[in-house]
């Protein structure tokens, strides 16, 4: 029979968790004053045979303040103590001041856990060497700067793939028969290889004759992505507003803000009819990505708020312009390219773990309800 397994909460000094040589799972991580709590379970000997431990008190139901310059939070589907130990020598290495730890999430398919620090970075190649190791154990970690861990007033999200867990473009073309041919023109236009609005006329032109009515079956079909009701639920109930700037069509938008989504107000293309077909053609302007950031600025501009209240989330080439504009740009479950040009990305997580981003933990989520 093996070890049975124990759960203890130890206290040590935050530089001696890296010097256990057993691995194991991690409840929770607090740091503060100079002073680690580390929740474990763990089978056979001690990870700290000399260290006091006791059982499991699990982190309190508030936060703490953020006070340092900079945040890095780890979001791990299986938490492990080689990952926290990874990540301290990781901060040791790049001279950032750990100043406080918090855990956000303690659930054993989501554990989050939130590093402050001080230091003096350059932020482009700081979240370049963090996208490295996140790739490398196996979490997703994310950097940004202090301030911007508070809820936005103002989220600006793209639909395709974003929203929802499909390209309806794609989608369309897959039952008039050429999915093949559009669905590569979208991969590459997504990949930032071919120009967004060529490849969007290009597509739409492939479409002409599609029936009015088989959108309308469509649009009921569209599946969620992961975490996409309770993200805008939460964010209404925050008081943000939330706007979709899409590349795709108002036809589905609206269906989604009308049925499925809380969302406050929409730009997207426009689809052109007649006799109940799609034309084919392309009603000006279309909505590309600089027209996206555009929009994003101007409706914060029309509310009154800085850039520093508004964020974005995407995932294709087509929204880094608006993903750079604001405090934070979350490109999620992102095409390569995005990843690395994103200044923040969640790739194994639904989007509802942005709500991390803002500084909450599970249980102000739960506080807010269900959609």
């Amino acid at each position: 029979m093996g070890d049975k397994t124990k759960a203890h909460e130890f206290h040590l000094p935050l530089a001696k968790i890296t010097q256990s040589a057993l691995n194991c799972p991690v409840r929770y991580l607090t740091f503060h004053n100079d002073h680690a709590r580390l929740g474990l379970e763990y089978s056979g000997a001690t990870p700290f045979s000399d260290t006091f431990h006791c059982d499991l008190n699990l982190p309190s139901s508030k936060p703490l303040m953020v006070q340092s310059p900079w945040c890095l939070t780890l979001l791990s589907p299986a938490a492990s103590l080689d990952q926290l130990q990874r990540l301290i020598h990781f901060c040791a290495e790049q001279n950032w001041c750990i100043d406080t730890i918090d855990t956000l999430s303690y659930r054993r398919e989501c554990t989050v856990i939130r590093f402050q620090f001080s230091a003096e970075l350059e932020f482009s190649p700081a979240r370049f060497a963090c996208l490295q190791l996140a790739e490398e154990i196996g979490v997703d970690l994310v950097l940004q700067e202090g301030p911007s861990q508070r809820v936005p007033a103002l989220a600006g999200f793209d639909m395709d793939s974003t929203l929802i867990d499909a390209e309806v473009i794609d989608e369309l073309a897959k039952i008039t028969g050429i999915g093949e041919q559009v669905v590569a023109i979208t991969e590459a236009a997504m990949r930032g290889e071919l120009d967004f609005r060529d490849s969007f006329k290009k597509r739409m032109a492939l479409l002409k004759g599609f029936s009015e009515q088989r959108l309308a079956e469509i649009a009921q079909q569209l599946p969620l992505k992961e975490g996409a009701q309770e993200l805008l639920h939460c964010l209404r109930e925050l008081d943000c507003k939330t706007v979709i700037l899409s590349g795709g069509f108002t036809y589905f938008a609206n269906f989604l803000q009308r049925e499925r989504l809380a969302v406050d107000w929409i730009h997207a293309n426009q689809l052109e009819f007649a006799e109940g077909t799609l034309t084919g053609e392309v009603i000006e302007p279309i909505v590309d990505g600089m027209r996206k950031r555009l929009l994003l600025a101007e409706t914060a501009k029309e509310m009154g708020l800085s850039l520093q209240q508004v964020v974005a989330v995407g995932d294709g080439a087509n929204d880094i312009p608006m993903l750079n504009l604001g405090a934070l740009g979350i490109a999620i479950h992102p095409k390569p390219k995005v990843r690395l040009e994103a200044p923040q990305s969640i790739t194994r997580f639904g989007l509802d773990a942005a709500l991390y981003l803002f500084g909450l933990n599970d249980q102000q989520i739960a506080k807010l309800g269900q959609p």
